[in-house]
């Protein structure tokens, strides 16, 4: 009888750990982790994408151009003396790094504008009629094949050229800001701080990249001249050499950035005058091309068809 007892005992003792392994197992499982519960605040779980489909959705450009290009380029740059890639380095500093132009990728688009020419003008020979011998379109698919190799060098220095008018334009307006914000009681750095806020074009960038270079620990000349080389004009030159000795020989600033100021206004107007005096030399292509040849046919063709007509032109026709 004590063994019944016993074993029934022990098998209520067994039952009973088994309900409560079982209820303290459901407990855990549907107890919220803290981790998981503080992130599903700030995560959409159901909208969570893998890196496949992120990747998937950047444009075609990103996913499979630009890194193509860049790859091409590293190539490239196998074969570019260091010479060569220093100066593309500054000529894309000069351009303003547009789009955050690297010279792996500036190289690329070089060669690939090549390659694509050559590859159109072979379309070209093989779905056209052209009799031509094989010496004359090996001479043109080279021509041409290096006149788009420098399509981007000429695309690259119209950037420079626009960048550079820009700033030129803007400097003497610029001048002034700071002259006034330094007269009022701002440092140099601080006016630099008000030119940024105050416009949004090439030179307060420029400004703007100063101040945060400055913030970083580089002293304020150096941030300066590295500013005149990325721009590359000597207006700039000019100014920030006025501004550097300003600052060692103790000389009044607001003084300084005046004279440049008004230096850089007469120099705008040279730069406008130099201008005007080249119109008309730059007009004579166009007109003696596209204006007096229409004009002489409208001017000289009813005469020429009344020629015709007459007993004299019945003469000559």
């Amino acid at each position: 009888m004590n063994l019944v007892a016993l074993g029934v005992v022990a098998l209520i003792v067994v039952i009973a750990a088994i309900v409560l392994v079982i209820v303290g197992l459901r407990e855990t499982r549907d107890a919220v982790d803290p981790l998981e519960a503080r992130m599903a605040e700030y995560v959409d779980v159901e909208n969570l994408q893998s890196l496949e489909q992120i990747e998937m959705q950047q444009p075609l450009t990103e996913r499979v151009i630009i890194p193509l290009a860049r790859r091409l380029g590293e190539i490239a740059l196998r074969f570019t003396p260091q010479n060569a890639l220093e100066q593309t380095a500054h000529k894309i500093e000069l351009a303003g790094s547009p789009r955050g132009l690297e010279p792996t990728t500036y190289w690329a688009a070089r060669f690939g504008a090549a390659i694509g020419v050559a590859a159109f003008l072979m379309f070209i020979y093989s779905i056209g009629s052209l009799n031509w011998s094989l010496g004359r379109k090996t001479m043109l698919l080279v021509v041409f094949s290096v006149i788009g190799f420098y399509i981007p060098e000429l695309l690259i220095r119209s950037r420079i050229n626009r960048r550079q008018d820009t700033i030129r334009k803007a400097m003497p307006d610029a001048l002034d800001l700071l002259t006034i914000c330094v007269e009022a009681g701002l440092g140099f750095d601080g006016a630099l701080a008000k030119v940024t806020e105050k416009w949004d074009n090439e030179l307060s960038l420029e400004f703007g990249r100063v101040l945060r270079e400055i913030q970083f620990g580089k002293l304020r000349r150096e941030a300066l001249r590295d500013m005149a080389d990325r721009i590359g004009i000597p207006e700039m030159t000019s100014f920030v050499a006025a501004v550097i000795q300003s600052e060692q020989l103790g000389v009044s600033m607001a003084k300084v950035l005046r004279i440049q100021a008004d230096q850089m206004r007469i120099r705008r107007r040279q730069i406008a005058e130099e201008k005007a005096q080249q119109a008309p030399i730059k007009m004579l292509f166009p007109m003696g091309l596209l204006i007096f040849p229409a004009l002489m046919v409208i001017l000289l063709g009813p005469a020429a068809v009344q020629l015709m007509r007459s007993a004299l032109g019945g003469l000559f026709f």
